[in-house]
């Protein structure tokens, strides 16, 4: 059996564009960096960054594609894809290495890491999300954990 899983934690390095397929699909296209600190053999730390472009099919672009802008931290699972095309322009074979996300989560608003570089505005007036910040409106009454049936 082989396995093409790919998990990513990162922050987005452009606004996510949005386009349709033929089909009527939608599809959001948007890149995101991640970074890892090492010591080199010298014992000097050292700091790489890595930038994956992303691909989000059907409602999941529409939510990316709403929500999410430059800076915006998420985390991505899904599998990698490789196509290829001709140019047109110089008749030579080009390849792009994509990851095709199966589950587009949300990260913590604000994180701006050093990877992405942007800081993230909150939305004000109507536009604005509840204040739990994921875009989810909770109960604004307490939680009785005697309520809940498990």
């Amino acid at each position: 059996m082989y396995i093409n899983k790919v998990i990513l934690f990162g922050n987005l390095t452009r606004d996510p564009e949005l386009k349709a397929l033929p089909s009527g699909m939608n599809v959001v296209n948007f890149s995101i960096a991640t970074n890892r600190v090492f010591r080199d053999r010298d014992g000097k730390k050292q700091e790489q960054t890595d930038f994956h472009n992303v691909v989000v099919f059907g409602r999941q672009a529409d939510t990316v594609a709403q929500y999410m802008k430059k800076g915006s931290s998420v985390f991505i699972e899904g599998r990698l894809q490789t196509r290829s095309w001709d140019d047109k322009t110089s008749g030579e074979k080009k390849y792009r290495t994509e990851v095709i996300a199966d589950r587009v989560q949300f990260g913590p608003k604000g994180s701006g890491g050093s990877a992405g570089g942007a800081k993230r505005e909150e939305p004000q007036g109507d536009d604005a999300p509840s204040s739990s910040g994921s875009g989810v409106e909770y109960p604004k009454d307490d939680i009785n954990p005697d309520d809940i049936p498990f």
